[in-house]
């Protein structure tokens, strides 16, 4: 890599960089490099490849709204598929070339002087410095996985592996098998393991609320139905306003009841002994974690070689995974089925501001930014997917839209009024941060009596969005300038010149002393 200037770096060649970069492009920037650390793009569903990984929200939702896909497979799109589209995308938006693998960013500076991001990067053992006037970061929140940290599990002699990292050598035929973790990726390889395996133990802290999936495959004449003009638009609209419909039971938990009795129905349906259904129900209100989607996982617990035990881990011991209730399950493999940092970010400790201090220093725990977007004292540095964007009930391609756009808004007034840097006003940030906060008080995931990765480390909700995916777009719909300071690039040629004036004078001053001296 000879170049070592860009005006503009993405972090990460997921869903949100590709679809950054395509606008980018789109708007006539081009001077724009993609750092990927691993060698391939597309993000989580390049990463979770366990058995039965899918997508929890329709297919016609999943895509981006200028590249949409006719033809999906099923109403909800594998992984597989997903990657694929993702991929053809990049290819089809000539957004490849940009793109460099197998580079991870350690650590990224502000640089007050120059007023550029210094950004040191590892591609494998050989160490490089780039520099960008801005850094788009599009690392998302299911990337790192959690890695618990118990007790002997490091002294295990079977395979130990993340579902995001799934081990594919490893044969599951016959073996003794724990999972530990019962969320959204556990619902999904459970009962494609569940046939092979000779016995599997299911470690639940909490059990979840879990409504049918309506999936099914696309016939031929549907997906070619998809093809007529507005056709997919309309359907994928309609769609889109029954689920804004479903979010608001998040902001009014009362509204919920109705579909928690249908999730309660959907356990007693498939599960007849009344012990394993009352381990399988929730006894806090729904949404308070993910809502999740499943036909076959009751079915599959239910079966005689699995063992649903309602307790956390406490420990492994030699080949033992010991519950916090004191069971036990003798196991060859375990399989954590744990998550990700969603609120704990790994990006925030490589990301260092004006003050020098890092993210994770700034946020101490609780992150936050405006519009989930920009932070005070991190100029020309925009998050996508940030604090206080997630959505229980829709699909995030819309929240990735939605923030590409108000950062393309941002980038063009850069470029319309020759700005050399622009931030975030601190006083706007909490502000905005304030009202976030009062607006979430009533929501579910703060008052629906579970613990949840919505909620942080100091109990706060930094990750939910408190209002409709409709208001979102609004917010980011237009770029508002009077919210930011920006520091026009002659203002700041002539601060250079004068501080650069100023310490030769200074210089000259000193040398001229020591020589009278």
């Amino acid at each position: 890599m000879k170049k070592t200037h860009w005006d503009t770096i993405i972090i990460g060649a997921g869903v949100s960089g590709i679809g950054a970069a395509i606008k980018l492009l789109e708007q006539g920037f081009s001077d724009f490099l993609i750092l990927e650390k691993y060698p391939d793009l597309g993000g989580c569903w390049r990463d979770n490849t366990y058995p039965g990984c899918a997508c929890d929200v329709p297919s016609a939702l999943y895509s981006y709204s200028f590249a949409q896909k006719p033809d999906w497979s099923r109403a909800f799109a594998p992984q597989a598929e997903i990657l694929s589209y993702v991929r053809s995308t990049a290819e089809r938006f000539g957004i490849t070339p940009f793109i460099r693998y197998g580079i991870a960013v350690e650590d990224s500076f502000w640089q007050e002087e120059s007023q550029q991001w210094l950004i040191k990067t590892a591609e494998g053992d050989v160490k490089t410095e780039l520099t960008a006037n801005k850094i788009i970061s599009a690392v998302g929140y299911l990337h790192e996985p959690i890695m618990p940290k118990l007790p002997g599990l490091k002294e295990f002699n079977g395979e130990v592996f993340h579902s995001s990292r799934w081990n594919h050598d490893c044969d599951l035929s016959g073996k003794r098998v724990a999972v530990i973790g019962t969320g959204a990726s556990a619902i999904q390889f459970v009962p494609e393991i569940q046939p092979k395996v000779g016995k599997l133990s299911i470690f639940q802290r909490t059990p979840q609320w879990i409504l049918p999936k309506p999936d099914h495959r696309i016939p031929a004449v549907e997906r070619a139905f998809f093809r007529l003009p507005l056709t997919l638009n309309s359907w994928r609209k309609l769609i889109y306003t029954g689920f804004e419909a479903f979010g608001v039971g998040f902001r009014k938990p009362l509204l919920l009841k109705w579909m928690q009795k249908i999730a309660t129905a959907h356990i007693n349906r498939k599960i007849k002994d009344p012990v394993l259904r009352r381990k399988l129900t929730p006894d806090y209100t729904m949404g308070c974690k993910r809502v999740l989607l499943s036909n076959n996982y009751y079915p599959a617990v239910a079966q005689s070689n699995v063992e649903v035990l309602a307790t956390g881990v406490k420990e492994i011991r030699g080949n033992t995974v010991v519950g916090q209730d004191g069971s036990e399950a003798e196991v060859d493999v375990i399989i954590l089925g744990t998550g990700f940092h969603v609120s704990d970010v790994p990006i925030a400790r490589h990301v260092h501001g004006r003050d020098g201090r890092s993210l994770d220093d700034v946020w101490q725990g609780s992150p936050e930014a405006y519009r989930g977007t920009c932070i005070h004292n991190f100029p020309n540095f925009f998050l996508i997917l940030g604090p206080n964007l997630a959505i229980g009930h829709n699909s995030a391609f819309i929240v990735i839209e939605a923030q590409i756009n108000y950062i393309m808004g941002a980038i063009k007034t850069m470029q319309r009024n020759q700005l050399q840097t622009l931030e975030v006003k601190a006083e706007v940030q909490q502000g905005y941060n304030q009202r976030v906060q009062q607006e979430l008080q009533g929501t579910v995931w703060n008052t629906g009596g579970c613990s949840s990765y919505y909620l942080d480390q100091n109990g706060k909700n930094s990750i939910g969005f408190p209002w409709s995916t409709y208001r979102m777009r609004q917010l980011l719909s237009r770029f508002d300038m009077a919210s930011y300071v920006g520091l026009a690039k002659v203002d700041w040629v002539a601060q250079n010149i004068t501080a650069n004036s100023t310490k030769k004078t200074t210089a000259r001053r000193k040398k001229a002393t020591e020589v009278s001296v």
